[in-house]
């Protein structure tokens, strides 16, 4: 999981609606709906402090919540947020209800690790990165925190794929009719080829011609 669990506390919501959900704004609270598992949606309202700071503490996607609803404690994980557009506040939130078997898709992290180990890095290339993030289906409870990238021995024009990141048990990635890239090592621009060097230095300039007498 890419952070601790925490819990939320929560009230139901009787009644539903773009009115509702503006009542419970002016209260100070944020109107959300937790769904799935196969049982009915239930609306309820948040404390706003509590939901602000998760949602802009990092990984709130990816980190499985309980909420107690009127002292009812549910597992979720967070699938959306919609925020104010001029003030970023949040004005609504949708959870999913996290049973026993529950598969999410989600979209973790990519870290990269040794490129001090990297041949073509040290040469002077550029890691060039293709995804930051990669989309898995897995356990809602097996939610990696992010996946690992070794570029320990990458040169420049080497490609790494998905087929060599090693994953959880699992966790498998959503894309699956081909081996797609991560990133790559390429040469920077301030690098120049050996041969186009040695030809600029070798080739001396033309002697102006001899003048007509």
């Amino acid at each position: 999981m890419s952070h601790d669990t925490y819990e939320l506390k929560a009230e139901a919501r009787e009644q539903v609606g773009k009115g509702s959900a503006r009542a419970v704004r002016r209260n100070g609270k944020v109107p959300a709906v937790i769904y799935g598992d196969k049982q009915p949606p239930l609306a309820i309202a948040l404390t706003y402090k509590d939901i602000y700071y998760k949602i802009h503490g990092g990984g709130f996607l990816t980190t499985i919540a309980t909420i107690d609803v009127d002292g009812k404690k549910i597992q979720v994980l967070p699938k959306d947020f919609q925020l104010d557009p001029v003030k970023d506040f949040p004005v609504h939130v949708d959870f999913l209800r996290i049973g026993k078997d529950t598969q999410v898709n989600v979209d973790v992290p990519v870290h990269f690790i040794n490129e001090d180990k990297s041949p073509g890095i040290k040469r002077g290339g550029v890691l060039n990165i293709v995804r930051h993030e990669v989309e898995f289906h897995c356990p809602a409870n097996a939610i990696p925190e992010f996946i690992t990238v070794d570029l320990t021995g990458a040169d420049i024009g080497d490609s790494i794929h998905i087929s060599a990141v090693k994953l959880p048990a699992g966790v498998k990635p959503v894309i699956s009719d081909r081996d797609f890239t991560i990133a790559t090592v390429a040469g920077s621009s301030a690098m120049k080829p050996e041969t186009e060097v040695t030809a600029e230095v070798a080739t001396p300039e033309a002697a102006p011609a001899a003048e007509e007498k």
